[in-house]
């Protein structure tokens, strides 16, 4: 049989250590299914390709691997562009490869392509959020794009890449591609180091502000803080990467912060950003009232991406590097500087952390039903192993979790952040569980989201991935019918009913059981808990409906669009 480029892109997948591809068939990637049915590679088919987006997504998150992706032509890729999004944004490394009309018929508008006022040209869908897109034309191009992919997406700040192929490219005879080689990230001068770790030993009022960037690799980053007695700070996406127990963790600031975070961070002498955008959300819509004020202060901002320095506040001191390395070259600057105490700042920070955890947890106790949210994160937190992963969609099971679920030092947060989407949470889990195949892993999601993602419970049951999925079910968008109400007086278009009006939810326990896993309909408080522990113990999927009150997430922050609703513009 002729060797094609099919087989030498599979080939060339296992050398660069791929363990899963996600996606969905289609007449223009047959060829490369076929290929990897002959390899150790695993296909992970979805029912939809946001889904296969998402679970490879979750799957990058959790292994530390970029996620491969592959997608069929025109609709299959534009349903693909939401979960592909979602990556990009939030710099987590995927390799989308498509499949493209013949490259002969290119212009006269064949099956499926996406052309009206321009004539096969889909890669451009994905150009305004991926970091390159590659139109292969030559069989011969097809390894050499796939290795640039791969350094593309996992170099400087990771993100998503996309490879359209022509359908006939993959029919071609084709070599197989040489191995890849490897690059070394950037790292921070000694000087620059040297000069930041000077900078924060002489501050009254320093503060360490860390972002998503870092993720997993924060021991250099507890010893800067300890040796000086820095309190750290963390936007929604770095949750859980300095243990939420640490005397030294302030929490998360901006509009889902606490008060005190957002004190210390207005009134911080020298602030060092690393790895951090200053979102919208985690700096209370960048108003100097509420947040952040470096009118009189410094910043210190170190990211590998050169376009996130200085973009929303100026930075004094700003470094292009890869921030765990830069921590590591910090602290050890820092070493060379006399320890610092801060025992009164220590006794304020557990005083507003204790009284925070401990006053969600009393709430947490109301035996009303439908539960409260709050009852649902105190059981979830009671009954979890402490190593398990919280995959979260929108709404309060994300900002819920953020702002008030005391993260233990051995479980993991993974969340959308920048696009914020809501049916990320379902699928993702599955890629998480495929990742970490040995850990419990949980995906805590509306119903809005639940109903978004249906697809992710029958991908669970066909990859054996025991995911829990923990519905919050308030039958509504719950979070924007909350915002609705509040400023407008009632809430319309936000809420799910019947015919009659009256309010209306799928039985999600029904469908998981007609797709192959454990439902189960919690309709007493305490059942919660009884789940959780069966769901635990045997390892298949499961879905849990839980029914839940709408409550707003206490938010002492500030967010723009509630001037924009009371006619207050600030532009």
């Amino acid at each position: 049989m002729t060797r094609t480029a099919a087989h030498a892109l599979v080939e060339q997948l296992e050398q660069l250590g791929v363990e899963y591809v996600f996606g969905t068939c289609g007449h223009t990637n047959i060829a490369v299914l076929d290929a990897l049915a002959d390899s150790r590679i695993r296909f992970v088919i979805a029912r939809h390709e946001q889904a296969a987006a998402h679970a490879a997504d979750g799957y990058a998150r959790a292994s530390g691997k970029p996620g491969v992706l592959l997608v069929h032509v025109g609709p299959g890729l534009t349903n693909a562009a939401t979960g592909v999004m979602t990556a990009a944004l939030d710099s987590v490394p995927l390799v989308v490869i498509s499949g493209d009309i013949p490259s002969y018929y290119h212009g006269r508008h064949p099956h499926q392509e996406i052309n009206l006022h321009a004539d096969a040209d889909q890669a451009s869908v994905f150009r305004p959020f991926v970091k390159r897109a590659w139109n292969v034309h030559r069989a011969q191009d097809l390894g050499r794009f796939v290795e640039r992919a791969f350094w593309t997406a996992t170099s400087g700040r990771p993100g998503a890449v996309l490879v359209n192929v022509p359908m006939d490219v993959f029919s071609r005879p084709a070599a197989p591609y040489p191995p890849a080689g490897s690059a070394a990230p950037p790292g921070l001068p000694r000087s620059t180091a040297e000069l930041i770790a000077a900078r924060l030993a002489g501050a009254e009022r320093p503060l360490i502000y860390v972002g998503g960037g870092l993720r997993e690799h924060a021991g250099p980053l507890i010893r800067l803080a300890e040796h000086l007695d820095i309190p750290i700070a963390h936007s929604l996406m770095a949750k859980g990467t300095v243990p939420d127990a640490h005397p030294l963790v302030i929490g998360m600031p901006g509009f889902w912060g606490l008060e005190l975070t957002n004190a210390y961070a207005r009134g911080a002498d020298v602030v060092l950003a690393l790895a951090t955008r200053f979102a919208e959300t985690d700096a209370s819509s960048w108003d100097p009232r509420f947040t952040w004020d470096f009118s009189g202060s410094t910043l210190i901002q170190i990211d590998i991406d050169p376009a996130e320095i200085g973009r929303n506040y100026p930075a004094e001191i700003g470094a292009v590097a890869d921030v765990r390395l830069a921590v590591e070259a910090i602290a050890e600057a820092a070493a060379a500087h006399a320890a610092r105490d801060r025992t009164e700042l220590r006794k304020q920070i557990l005083e507003a952390r204790t009284e925070l955890f401990a006053a969600s947890r009393e709430r947490g106790r109301s035996e009303d039903l439908p539960l409260r949210p709050e009852r649902i994160l105190k059981d979830l937190r009671d009954v979890l192993p402490p190593d398990t992963i919280l995959v979260t969609d929108v709404g309060w099971n994300k900002n819920g979790v953020a702002q008030c679920y005391e993260l233990p030092a051995g479980g993991r947060f993974i969340t959308p952040g920048g696009a914020s989407t809501m049916g990320f949470g379902p699928a993702a889990a599955v890629g998480v569980q495929l990742a970490q195949p040995g850990r419990t892993v949980v995906a805590l999601i509306g119903d809005g989201g639940m109903s978004a993602q249906l697809p992710a419970v029958p991908l669970a049951v066909e990859q054996g991935a025991a995911v829990i999925f923990v519905v919050m079910n308030n039958r509504a968008h719950g979070t924007i019918s909350d915002l609705q109400s509040a400023h407008f007086g009632r809430s319309h278009g936000c809420d799910f009913t019947d015919p009659a009006g009256r309010p209306y939810s799928p039985d999600f326990a029904a469908l998981a059981r007609a797709c192959g896993a454990d439902g189960h309909t919690v309709a007493a408080p305490a059942e919660l808990g009884t789940a959780l522990r069966e769901a635990v113990a045997n390892r298949r999927p499961a879905v849990i409906d839980v029914p839940m009150v709408n409550e707003p997430v206490p938010t002492p922050g500030h967010w723009n669009i509630k001037d924009i609703y009371q006619g207050l513009f600030t532009d």
